[in-house]
């Protein structure tokens, strides 16, 4: 069976051949609908991540947005579409029309594979969603705390549909066994061969420290993780109002989307030379988003030492596991280097959840 990109073991993924993504988007589309005709294709990628975004517009002067993937599985893409456009026809008020939808065929959810010796990948179409303000760089402090409680309330629909959504076959756990095969395999020795010790211990102690939480028992919501500025618009009076990019969405906990939201409202603000040092979570001003968001969801004592977890999951999943596959190589190896050399060693030496705790009365 054709393989993934990212399910080939061998490090000449890298070195892929010129391949017409524009020609694949239009392949899709004739698939979806021959009979509308396209006036042009343009690429409205922001170029960190190996996924590619399209604006297709018609010769009737009408748009939609396409979105061309060859990260992780098919099958994972599938279904967490799936899960999306459920949840975006059943979220409550205010919240009905705060996810891009994606778009249908008769009664299911469009998906066009394209696959041939080299490649394996898929496109999905977007309904174009309108878009408000951007957040500034960097907040203040009452829009921290209206961020938050934005986000707190954002949760809770989540919370009241979890039961409502397709099945997702993913967890915390199967990402890192999968990152843990990974390295038995003739890629995995040779990409992470100066760091397999370290990998294998993080993981371990991430098994086992979730495993003391509970974890597996935590409510499972719709998160997004990814919650830069650049994913999501408010309104003027900084209303959550409209959200797009799905490239990191998954079923788990509300507590992986804390460590984004922590960089959200971080001293530093927004940066375009991005890192992911564990610090925002320990800041001031995110101890004050989290009060503001107990206030309205009240978080609880395991789900507060899950933090550390969770950053360390984002860390090994997403940077390490996955990091040459979505983000572009510059990117890539800068982060992977970081990983090993400074986030990694950081978790258990500069995240303390008691001082959380403390400033929530928990």
């Amino acid at each position: 069976m054709l393989k993934t990109l990212n399910e080939i073991n061998s490090p000449e993924v890298y070195n892929m051949p010129f391949i017409d993504f524009t020609a694949i988007v239009r392949e899709a589309w004739m698939a979806y609908d021959c009979t509308r005709e396209i006036a042009r294709i343009v690429d409205i990628s922001v170029m960190v991540s190996t996924n590619h975004v399209y604006r297709i517009t018609f010769t009737d002067g009408n748009f939609i947005i396409a979105k061309l993937s060859y990260f992780g599985a098919y099958e994972h893409f599938v279904e967490d579409h799936s899960i999306i456009d459920t949840l975006s026809n059943n979220l409550p008020a205010p919240f009905e029309n705060f996810l891009a939808r994606s778009l249908a065929k008769g009664k299911f959810l469009f998906v066009y594979r394209f696959q041939d010796a080299v490649l394996d990948a898929w496109v999905v179409f977007y309904r174009p969603i309108a878009i408000k303000k951007r957040l500034p760089k960097r907040l203040e402090e009452f829009q921290i705390i209206k961020l938050a409680e934005q986000i707190a309330h954002f949760h809770k629909a989540c919370h009241y549909t979890r039961n409502t959504l397709p099945p997702s076959s993913k967890t915390l756990k199967t990402d890192i066994d999968h990152l843990l095969g990974i390295l038995e395999t003739d890629y995995g020795r040779y990409e992470h061969r100066m760091h397999t010790d370290q990998i294998k211990q993080q993981s371990d102690l991430f098994l086992n420290n979730t495993e003391k939480l509970k974890e597996s028992e935590f409510d499972k919501i719709p998160v997004f993780i990814d919650w830069n500025i650049g994913n999501f618009s408010v309104t003027s009076n900084l209303r959550l109002y409209s959200r797009w990019d799905y490239d990191w969405f998954r079923m788990g906990s509300r507590i992986l989307d804390f460590y984004f939201l922590s960089r959200v409202v971080s001293d530093i603000g927004d940066r375009t030379a991005f890192s992911y040092y564990i610090s925002p979570l320990m800041e001031e001003r995110f101890l004050l988003f989290l009060k503001a968001y107990h206030n309205v969801y009240p978080l609880t004592e395991p789900e507060i030492r899950f933090m550390k977890e969770a950053y360390r999951f984002f860390i090994l999943n997403y940077v390490i596991k996955d990091g040459r596959f979505f983000f572009h190589e510059i990117f890539a190896t800068k982060l992977q280097k970081e990983a090993f050399d400074i986030y990694l060693p950081s978790v258990d030496k500069q995240f303390n959840a008691d001082v959380i705790l403390k400033a929530l009365n928990i």
